[in-house]
């Protein structure tokens, strides 16, 4: 049986979050959207996500600060954290591999597939 995916996605673009939810939500429960770490925290606490999809490069926050915040902040909901970007993943690859992270997508191949793939067969 597939896992349920609720999702969170933080970026700071707001046409992005706007593209990102339009297509994810056809198969996937995307439960909100952040544009900041702050706002991400709060989202996380109100709408009990189990995945969030976080851009590294959050204007001037870091998307793996984020990432650890939220593992560090939540232990009890069991996220999956997906690190997205308009990079490519070669670009971060050491910092996602060290991150608490399942993985990390491109913007381009962003779909509800690949993080449910990220989600059942990620990283622990």
């Amino acid at each position: 049986m597939p896992v349920a995916v609720r999702a969170l996605i933080v970026d700071d673009n707001e046409r992005f979050l706007d593209a990102a939810r339009t297509s994810l939500s056809h198969e996937l429960e995307v439960v909100g959207t952040a544009m900041s770490s702050a706002e991400a925290l709060r989202q996380t606490e109100a709408q009990r996500p189990n995945v969030v999809l976080v851009d590294i490069g959050l204007g001037d926050e870091s998307g793996f600060d984020l990432a650890s915040r939220l593992i560090d902040a939540f232990p009890h909901l069991g996220l999956r954290i997906v690190l997205i970007s308009t990079r490519s993943e070669e670009d971060y690859a050491d910092l996602v591999e060290s991150s608490p992270a399942v993985g990390f997508l491109s913007k381009s191949r962003l779909s509800a597939a690949a993080v449910r793939a990220l989600v059942c067969d990620g990283r622990s």
